[in-house]
């Protein structure tokens, strides 16, 4: 390789196409140094700095949404409107899980600075990975997010319910890691030594391996690298029959942690795979369509099904979370065959993270000492004492169910109106089922809490309901009102996705 084309390579490194990312890196440095200079008694006020400062962030992206799409660092990235609103995304999600844990870390006597920090470093690799359009890329964003949730999942070292959620979660990342390295090991193989575009190299590159496969759409050695691709996604959006790990990581972690397993990872994993489904497997739709409609099938039956016999919130939120992985599943196998289901995966995805904060911001705030053990009793007598926690956990949860006029009807509505359009009429019938049985155990949790008088609210859980800091409250009343307002005008949202 001549000086003239490593020269051409550098010129093509555009620095401010991922200010965000760098933002959001440079901010988690910010952090360390602040506790470093600043004395003990004010490091308290760190984890606001960090709420302002992707506050501030936020403001930069929404001002600037729509961009043409263009490829970044010499097509390692794709930079487009979608991405910047998943950029949006992975910020109000890392925004919101930083006002959780202010609320909920004090309570558990761990380090606060570095929680934030790990939480910021994460956010900034899942915006790199949504964006990949390199599988190395894909690799080395992937592994750094895995490795942080590695940290945050294990966060209360003290406790043997944490411990145990990390070493499972570890357990399963390693061996999602290696299926998902495999499968790339394969397609690389298989299309690289085809001299394909003269240059080895692109074939890790989607555009160079889309080309091969739409020349060889029946290659053995493609199949099983596109089979293990989405087995190792399966394991990061926990689903059937690789979402083992979800109800005991779920209930080990920390809660703000879990918010951001349940939202954040998992929106990622599947912008990842919708990527590659439209954009790199297409010519194998006679292999992914299949995989991808079963695996949905399953996916519903087993998360609604399970959830029914729950009685630790952490463990039913976890298991409903299986479910929605099956609805937006039901999207993506209809991309290609129906106008707008990439549309409704994002707006999904939308509803789903506003619906889910809801309901953990409630969570953090009845959360006790260990609050791997809060149960739907501890919810007794919630609308007596606080209304305003129990009409916002109404809110979240009927969103959850798909209740109207509520964001998460919408979002149904969509991956239904696809799902039909795409001819897929069994998974229709069998999401339908799914919803039906998860109003049973959504409005069961919201029962207890109007009109359960069997364990009145204690002394102890009253002081928490009191206690809940301003933040957290009006962060969980401005999620209520967009999820009523989003049910009822999609707007700006709308004319985007419809793009």
């Amino acid at each position: 390789m001549d000086f003239s084309t490593l020269r051409e390579l550098a010129e093509g490194n555009s620095w401010m196409a991922i200010w965000p990312e760098l933002s959001m890196g440079c901010l988690a440095l910010l952090l360390l140094v602040l506790e470093t200079l600043l004395p003990r008694r004010a490091h308290s006020r760190i984890p606001m700095v960090s709420i302002l400062a992707q506050l501030g962030i936020l403001a930069a992206l929404l001002a600037n949404l729509r961009i043409p799409e263009h490829p970044a660092f010499n097509g390692l990235l794709a930079v487009s409107s979608l991405g910047q609103l998943m950029r949006v995304f992975f910020v109000v999600s890392s925004l919101l899980v930083s006002i959780l844990g202010r609320a909920n870390l004090p309570a558990q006597g761990v380090p606060r600075v570095e929680f934030h920090h790990i939480v910021l470093v994460v956010a900034a690799a899942m915006m790199l990975l949504v964006q990949s359009r390199n599988f190395v890329m894909l690799f080395v964003a992937l592994e750094t997010v895995t490795v942080g949730l590695y940290i945050l999942v294990s966060y209360y070292r003290s406790n043997p319910r944490t411990l145990e959620a990390g070493l499972k979660y570890l357990v399963m990342g390693a061996l999602s890691s290696s299926l998902l390295l495999f499968g790339i090991v394969l397609l690389y193989g298989v299309a690289g030594s085809a001299g394909m575009a003269a240059r080895t190299s692109q074939a890790m590159y989607y555009p160079g391996l889309a080309a091969f496969l739409a020349a060889n759409p029946h290659d053995f050695m493609a199949s099983a690298g596109i089979v293990l691709v989405l087995s190792g996604l399966a394991f990061k959006i926990g689903a059937v029959p690789f979402q083992i790990w979800v109800p005991d990581v779920y209930q080990g972690a920390p809660t703000p942690v879990t918010a951001f397993l349940a939202v954040a990872s998992k929106a990622a994993g599947f912008i990842v795979l919708l990527v590659l489904v439209t954009q790199v497997f297409a010519p194998y739709r006679w292999l992914v369509g299949p995989i991808l409609a079963l695996m949905a099938a399953a996916t519903i039956l087993f998360g609604n099904l399970a959830a029914l016999k729950q009685n630790n919130v952490k463990r039913l939120i976890g298991l409903s979370g299986v479910s929605h992985a099956g609805f937006i599943l039901l999207a993506v196998a209809s991309a290609g065959q129906a106008p707008g289901a990439v549309g409704a995966v994002y707006f999904y995805l939308i509803a789903y993270l506003i619906a889910s904060f809801t309901v953990f911001g409630v969570m953090t705030v009845l959360a006790g000492p260990d609050d791997t053990v809060q149960d739907l009793g501890d919810y007794a007598g919630l609308a007596k004492r606080s209304p305003f926690l129990a009409g916002v956990l109404a809110c979240g949860l009927g969103s959850l169910a798909g209740i109207p006029p509520l964001a998460g009807f919408m979002g149904k509505f969509l991956v239904f109106t696809v799902a039909f359009r795409a001819g897929h009429y069994g998974l229709l019938a069998v999401a339908i089922a799914g919803v039906v049985v998860s109003i049973y155990y959504y409005f069961g949790w919201i029962r207890v809490a109007y009109f359960s008088d069997e364990a009145p609210i204690t002394k102890v859980m009253e002081s928490r309901v009191a206690g809940a800091g301003m933040t957290l409250r009006v962060a969980v009343a401005l999620l209520a009102a967009a999820s009523i307002v989003l049910g009822f005008y999609q707007g700006p949202l709308g004319l985007l996705l419809a793009r």
